[in-house]
């Protein structure tokens, strides 16, 4: 197993943990609710930093992109937000979320 494999295995909570033990500013992005054919279930998580250094999924890759812009956003003025993704959403398609259904993912900062 490499490195990298190892890495990737760590859970997003306990990455978001040491980054703030880093002193780094954190938000945690968390899936709440899903609809439909979601590719990441509800309570998968995605923890970015300051810099857009980011670990984890909440939905495979199609609307991380997204996710990390608004977190930017969360750490700066400390207010969580609520985003919504789905396959009517011009922004999923925009992103790639075109698997069918829809997700609701609660943004923070944490620490």
């Amino acid at each position: 197993m490499s490195a990298n494999s190892v890495e990737t295995d760590i859970d997003p909570l306990m990455v978001a943990e040491r980054w703030m033990l880093e002193g780094r500013n954190v938000a945690l992005a968390t899936v709440v609710a899903t609809w439909g054919s979601a590719p990441r279930p509800v309570g998968s998580h995605l923890v970015i930093d300051a810099d857009g250094n980011f670990h984890g999924s909440v939905s495979g890759g199609c609307v991380e992109g997204e996710v990390i812009s608004e977190a930017a956003g969360v750490i700066e003025d400390g207010e969580p937000r609520m985003l919504e993704f789905g396959v009517a959403d011009e922004t999923a398609w925009r992103v790639g979320l075109s698997c069918g259904g829809k997700i609701e993912v609660y943004l923070e900062r944490v620490g």
